[in-house]
């Protein structure tokens, strides 16, 4: 069963600087029931927005959104479903509790809110305290907890009331980087243990990954990719996409002869093979920087620019043709800067020299 739908939906808004912006744009997608799915993008893309919109706190300019099997937003006939009674939860960014409530009060708010009986808010309480690993602390207030057991707080509270699906905008992104890893293993456990729902925003491409049984690329509020993290990571459907999960180099080239030659370099040409498919005299080739290899002899010659050890890699950085690459290794074999190398690329994308965007136009279109 799919659990949230959205059916082309958009929103706009008009801005003094850039007048109508088009945040969201003619997303149509299905969650379905127990899933982990992921908005991914930079800063805005849309995601945030979308969010708001599946709970109640934006309009929409157009299309639907149904949650559960039941309509809660339909623009075309003014149908609307508050948030309150949308049977969301919600986890922000900032760590969202009161700080003059304990810890069992914190969590027990919505139930307080429903006028739920007080045995029954005491029994619910003390099950997603244990759900969140906060048993013991009932009587603590935030000032004295650290940041993730407040995040805790706010993820009990979102549970507490039995909400089928829980949104959670950045909610790891004022934790330290070690904590953030654990906390990740946390809701992904949460998710499990419970059969929920999560639709989760972040821009941070590993925690998406980790997290996510599928997830959505956004660029401009328009959707540029869904899928499996395994599956996109390998796959992506365009350069953005690729940019945009992981390191990535990008060689622009010029097809002569059969061969491929850097921009900006008549000495030597890459030794890398030509899709059959391809039939223009330009191209942009996309590779990791784990997926080139730097040999003695052999390959595209070039001269080490700079050299950075990162403890289980070194990283490299030199020129091929106009284009400044990078490599990790973590072969034995150390190079020193200045010296000369050659470089074979591994697994290559090629992409179009016409598929980009200027930053002018991703500036316009940016609103949250």
């Amino acid at each position: 069963m799919d659990q949230v739908v959205l059916e082309n939906v958009t929103k706009s808004f008009v801005t003094k600087a850039f007048g109508k912006v088009t945040a969201v744009n003619d997303v149509s997608l299905h969650i379905r029931e127990g899933e982990c799915f992921s908005f991914l993008g930079p800063s805005g893309c849309g995601k945030t927005t979308t969010l708001r919109m599946i709970a109640g706190f934006e309009d929409l300019s157009s299309g639907e959104i149904w949650l559960g099997g039941r309509p809660v937003s339909i623009r075309e006939k003014n149908f609307y479903v508050p948030p309150e009674k949308r049977e969301l939860g919600m986890v922000f960014q900032a760590f969202a509790v009161w700080p003059h409530l304990n810890v069992f009060e914190n969590v027990a708010f919505p139930l307080r809110i429903q006028r739920t009986a007080s045995a029954d808010i005491s029994a619910r309480v003390k099950q997603a305290l244990k759900h969140t690993n906060l048993s013991g602390l009932e009587e603590k207030y935030p000032s004295e907890l650290s940041g993730g057991q407040q995040q805790r707080i706010a993820l009990a509270r979102a549970i507490v009331a039995s909400a089928k699906v829980l949104l959670l905008d950045e909610p790891l992104s004022n934790l330290d980087p070690k904590l953030r890893e654990i906390m990740r293993f946390e809701i992904k456990d949460l998710q499990k243990k419970l059969g929920l729902t999560i639709v989760y925003v972040t821009h941070d491409q590993a925690e998406a990954m980790a997290l996510s049984d599928r997830m959505l690329v956004m660029d401009m509020g328009v959707v540029q990719q869904v899928d499996t993290p395994t599956n996109m990571y390998n796959n992506p459907a365009n350069r953005f996409v690729f940019s945009f999960l992981g390191l990535s180099n990008f060689m622009p080239v010029a097809l002569h002869d059969g061969l491929v030659w850097p921009a900006g370099s008549a000495s030597s040409n890459l030794e890398c093979e030509i899709p059959e498919e391809w039939d223009d005299d330009r191209a942009v080739l996309a590779t990791r920087p784990n997926e080139i290899q730097l040999t003695l002899e052999g390959g595209y010659r070039t001269r080490i620019k700079n050299r950075v050890f990162l403890g289980d890699y070194v990283e490299y950085r030199m020129d091929i043709g106009d284009a400044e690459i990078r490599v990790q290794t973590h072969e034995h074999r150390d190079f020193r800067v200045g010296d000369v190398c050659g470089v074979r690329l591994g697994k290559v994308k090629w992409y179009s020299a016409a598929e980009e965007i200027s930053e002018e136009e991703r500036e316009r279109r940016k609103v949250i």
